[in-house]
């Protein structure tokens, strides 16, 4: 049994089959006489308090506002060594993906305001289906095995790396509540041991991570959300060639916390969707249009659209390893936007006291199913078939 989960969980795909199971059991128990039970853990009071300081949010926030963070702190390590010396650090080799990875916002969120146009209220979910799921993506693109090109997989990963800044700004900007200006400039005022570290080449991760909790708990109570502190963290924590670097060791260290246990329980806290009074009308209300719609149908038309005319134009150049084929199942399989647009939509409605969480998740749930199977089917269709191994002259397969 110890073999098998340790087999399993060295499996590329498996953090995202671990996210597919946790939000179908979210969906199970809240579908079932449990019900009541799990809206009541995940609306569960949790107090934390240091002298007049105080935090009081229900489990679900906590989950939403604090675990995240270190899914934040873990994108914004990842996009440093990328930028640093990883695919990113080759302009030529990003400007296409970059290109696809904004018409891949831009047009799903022009989708939805279509559906939405008019309603002050709806509007705030504009962002929702901007967003891709790189993990589920990933996890599909894994299930073709060797069919698959090196080239295809570094270029979905590069356009959701992309995908993820342009979340990141999106919540910085967009979704912030009223500010508190102390709070604030505590916040800032962390900043400044953070850079002298750097700058003098501090290479213990303990500070750091002091530091960036002090400014995870001025962010929270300043009315930006918290965890853009995970990733202002990530960039000022050292990353220097050599196999003692504070941020790889960091990075190092969060993915499996991240990938099998913050985001399957993020997955199972916000996936919770109850379906005993759901009908045709209930996919048809504007919100959940329009992220279906935005998901299926705006992130193809972005993705492919953009990436074709910037090739066109002679903005950018397809890799030689690919064809417009594997772009456009790219394309589909971006439209797999599940745990950011959950993340942003419980900032677009949750958190602002709007009760659209129903409507919400229902599209982001629909619409990354349908893309992920629309995807899978595409590629695997078009895509060569492997080549089968060489037989000895026993007709065996010849070892190598």
């Amino acid at each position: 049994m110890l073999k098998a989960i340790q087999d399993f969980l060295r499996l590329e795909a498996a953090s995202g089959i671990l996210l597919v199971g946790a939000a179908v059991l979210a969906l199970v128990v809240a579908n079932s006489p449990l019900s009541p039970l799990y809206g009541q853990l995940i609306s569960l009071p949790v107090e934390l308090r240091i002298g007049d300081f105080q935090i009081d949010k229900p489990l679900l926030l906590w989950i939403n506002d604090g675990l995240m963070a270190l899914f934040f702190l873990l994108v914004g390590l990842e996009l440093k060594r990328e930028f640093v010396d990883g695919e990113l650090s080759d302009p030529r080799k990003v400007a296409l993906p970059a290109i696809g990875a904004v018409g891949g916002m831009l047009v799903p969120a022009a989708f939805y305001a279509w559906t939405n146009w008019g309603d002050a209220v709806a509007m705030q979910g504009w962002a929702i289906p901007a967003a891709t799921d790189i993990a589920f993506a990933l996890a599909i693109l894994t299930l073709l095995g060797n069919r698959v090109p090196a080239a295809l997989r570094v270029f979905l990963v590069t356009i959701a790396i992309f995908d993820d800044v342009g979340a990141i700004v999106i919540i910085a900007l967009f979704y912030t509540e009223n500010l508190s200006l102390s709070a604030l400039a505590t916040a800032g005022a962390c900043l400044v041991p953070l850079f002298v570290m750097n700058r003098r080449g501090v290479m213990v991760k303990a500070p750091y991570l002091l530091i960036g909790v002090v400014m995870w708990a001025a962010l929270l109570k300043s009315g930006v959300h918290a965890t853009l502190a995970g990733v202002v963290l990530a960039f000022l924590i050292p990353l220097k060639p050599g196999p003692r670097s504070p941020a790889e060791e960091l990075e190092h260290d969060l993915h499996s916390a991240v990938a099998y246990g913050v985001l399957p329980l993020f997955a199972f806290a916000n996936a919770g969707l109850s379906l005993g009074d759901m009908t045709v009308d209930s996919l048809l209300h504007p919100v959940p249009l329009g992220i279906f719609l935005g998901l299926v149908i705006g992130k193809q038309i972005g993705v492919f659209g953009f990436c074709w005319l910037a090739a066109r134009l002679k903005l950018a150049r397809l890799p030689e390893e690919l064809g417009w084929v594997h772009v456009y199942g790219t394309s589909l399989l971006c439209g797999v936007g599940f745990t950011m647009s959950l993340f942003i939509g419980s900032l677009a409605f949750e958190e602002t006291g709007v009760d659209l969480l129903v409507d919400e998740r229902l599209g982001i749930l629909t619409g990354s199913l349908v893309s992920g199977v629309a995807g899978y089917l595409f590629l695997r269709a078009f895509l060569p078939k492997a080549p089968a191994p060489a037989a000895d002259g026993a007709g065996r397969p010849a070892a190598h």
